[in-house]
């Protein structure tokens, strides 16, 4: 039975890994955009919501609120340091995300100090939930339903929504995209703010897992960019698969070769790479 429940920490873990990473498959994938500070925006959800709870907010309107401001933070962002960048190539877009990092760093640093920031389980999540075989955390078993309806949600709006279509158009030919009257540079915006929601939300979700500290956002950016290079550069269905198997296979490392649980991820995705370069599920566009 211990093997079950290394399966559902493993499946937690990958669904964390999903709605952080799901946000940058949207900024990467379908607006081509290279955001690494993608993890920076996730951490700042973190901080945001672990201040609001000690300030005594709930914890639903904590990680909702936090969500919520770094949506708002993403659209200033996207407005004043990354649509400039948009025409100068990946590796402006490359060094300017790369240092906005390490601002932010600097800044959590300053403002709050280098221990890890906790994030108190919400009472109505705590404790264990008897499975039969086990009993289980609550709230990780919150983890793997809430990833699972934004998985389903996430995959219905890109794919089969008039949105969805939309942004495509706009990413692949944004000339005749605005000609047909579409507002491609408010589409932009408000994808780009998504994304950094998601983030945040990821950041103070998994928080139990990851947790939030000032170099969260260069301890786990690879394995950010690893859900989406594994999954398929802009595809849903594959970050989500990719994040699963990653987390399981980590989780399930850790269990059996505690010494070498860090580098058996990598090795699977080595191969996987080799064996599939442009990701599980590649885009349509991918040669």
């Amino acid at each position: 039975m211990a093997y079950l429940t290394v399966l559902l920490d493993g499946t937690a873990y990958g669904m964390i890994l999903f709605i952080i990473s799901v946000g940058l498959t949207v900024t990467m994938g379908l607006m081509r955009v290279v955001n690494l500070a993608h993890g920076a925006f996730a951490m700042i959800g973190g901080y945001l919501a672990a201040t609001m709870m000690r300030a005594g907010m709930p914890f639903a309107a904590a990680a909702v609120s936090a969500a919520l401001a770094v949506g708002v933070m993403g659209a200033l962002a996207e407005l004043t340091l990354y649509r400039p960048l948009y025409r100068r190539g990946e590796l402006a877009q490359a060094l300017m995300t790369f240092g906005l990092t390490f601002v932010t760093i600097a800044a959590l640093t300053s403002i709050f100090g280098s221990n890890v920031k906790p994030l108190p389980t919400p009472q109505l999540l705590s404790g264990l939930t008897n499975l039969g075989f086990t009993a289980y955390p609550t709230y990780r078993l919150f983890l793997i339903g809430i990833g699972g309806i934004m998985a389903l949600l996430l995959w219905r709006l890109i794919d089969g929504t008039l949105y969805g279509a939309r942004l495509r158009a706009a990413v692949d030919n944004p000339r005749m995209a605005r000609a047909v009257g579409m507002d491609v540079n408010l589409l932009f915006t408000g994808t780009f703010a998504a994304g950094c929601a998601l983030a945040g939300l990821g950041g103070v979700l998994g928080a139990d897992m990851l947790p939030i500290e000032p170099y969260y956002a260069l301890r786990y950016l690879v394995i950010f960019l690893v859900v989406v290079a594994v999954g398929g550069i802009g595809n849903f269905k594959g970050s989500f698969l990719a994040a699963l198997a990653i987390g399981i296979v980590s989780t399930v490392g850790t269990f059996l070769l505690p010494g070498a649980s860090a580098y058996i991820v990598y090795v699977l995705v080595l191969v996987l790479l080799l064996w599939r370069p442009h990701g599980l599920l590649p885009a349509r566009s991918a040669p």
